[in-house]
């Protein structure tokens, strides 16, 4: 576990050496070109709208496994942030003591990692009780020699693209959203809560639950999940309260086990900022017929290119546009696009010269890009 743990706080850039870079002129842009793991190779791309990033994403590499987190916060960083430093090593640690990966392993990392979070709302609460309002969607996939494992909280996805037989590109969703936007999911809302025929509001073009919240299921958002944190008169100072009998929302993740085939090409994992502006095929095609070496902000890219159209204006424009203020235009989004080998004549290199490596993106993109005073960083050999 410890060497999980030190492998995914160790700095970036000790890992990456010069991989990754920011984003052509995007100030708020940050991406790794491509990076081997243990199976084929991936790439990641990150794009900040919050004043604070509230996207957190990651890819660990074991002997056994291939793991890559998604984590889209609300509300705050602070949720995503905790997840992004406590599920992997949750998920080792079960693992072994279960003899391998299983959707019980899961189970059981999502329920620590939210137990824990809970904890830390407890110990925090005499100085910063608004933390229990801070939540975060969560999206883990786990690719092992011959299977995917992908587990979901709220609405982040993952997108499986593979070749059809006509040889074109078809795209498999293997996470469900967990968003009250979706008819089935204000349904099965309304099925746990029969006696509460508000349990979903519609206000101002959008569904939401008490009002409140659009995702049904996170980790945090401890208010909507602990009524005795909403009545608390130190809370209701931050926050208005939110009169509950019992939770509203819950952090029992949908798990999707699926064996890969040997058309199974890639997965793209992505909060739901990209999924705002691109469908799953319109990814899926991006990723099919480009290079791999910085595909993840090439789908990035597409993405603020749509969100620039729709308000007729260039993604120069929207380059221009300062953090905070740009949340207008388009959401925070992370990008991991997983390339699959196993079924194909690849042997990828071993990534920095460790069982286990784990990459992360930067906490903040601003933070990142301001104290980056290097030369542009360069693509992989």
């Amino acid at each position: 576990m410890m060497m999980v743990r030190s492998s995914c706080f160790r700095p970036l850039e000790r890992c990456l050496g010069r991989l990754g870079g920011s984003g052509g002129g995007d100030g708020l842009l940050w991406h790794l070109e491509l990076k081997p793991h243990r199976s084929g190779d991936f790439s990641i791309a990150v794009v900040q709208a919050n004043s604070s990033l509230e996207d957190q994403g990651q890819v660990l590499t074991s002997p056994s496994a291939t793991y890559v987190g998604v984590y889209d916060g609300h509300g705050g960083p602070e949720a995503s942030r905790f997840v992004n430093t406590r599920l992997f090593p949750h998920i080792h640690k079960f693992a072994l003591e279960q003899g391998g990966l299983s959707v019980d392993v899961i189970k059981k990392a999502f329920n620590a990692t939210e137990e824990e979070f809970l904890h830390l709302v407890k110990r925090s609460w005499l100085s910063q009780p608004q933390i229990a309002s801070v939540g975060s969607c969560c999206l883990l996939g786990a690719i092992t020699e011959d299977s995917v494992y992908v587990a979901n909280l709220g609405d982040s996805r993952a997108v499986l693209g593979r070749r059809g037989v006509d040889g074109r590109a078809v795209a498999e969703r293997l996470s469900s959203d967990h968003n009250v936007a979706l008819e089935e999911v204000r349904r099965e809302v309304a099925a746990l809560h029969p006696d509460d025929s508000r349990i979903v509001v519609y206000n101002r073009g959008v569904w939401r639950i008490k009002g409140i919240i659009q995702v049904s299921r996170s980790i945090g958002d401890v208010y909507l999940k602990k009524p005795d944190f909403s009545r608390d008169p130190l809370f209701q100072q931050f926050v208005s309260p939110v009169p509950l009998k019992r939770a509203v929302i819950t952090a029992e993740p949908s798990i999707l086990t699926r064996k890969l085939k040997p058309h199974d090409l890639f997965m793209i994992f992505a909060s739901d900022g990209l999924w705002e502006q691109l469908s799953d095929e319109a990814a899926v095609e991006i990723v099919f017929k480009n290079p791999r070496a910085g595909i993840a902000k090439r789908l990035v890219r597409a993405a603020l290119n749509e969100a620039a159209r729709k308000r007729e204006i260039r993604y120069d424009d929207i380059k221009r546009i300062e953090k905070g203020a740009r949340r207008h235009f388009h959401d925070d989004i992370t990008v991991i696009v997983i390339y699959l080998d196993q079924h194909r004549q690849v042997t990828p290199s071993r990534s920095c010269n460790s069982s286990y490596d784990c990459t992360s993106a930067p906490t903040d993109i601003f933070s990142f890009n301001a104290d980056d005073s290097e030369e542009p960083l360069q693509p992989p050999k």
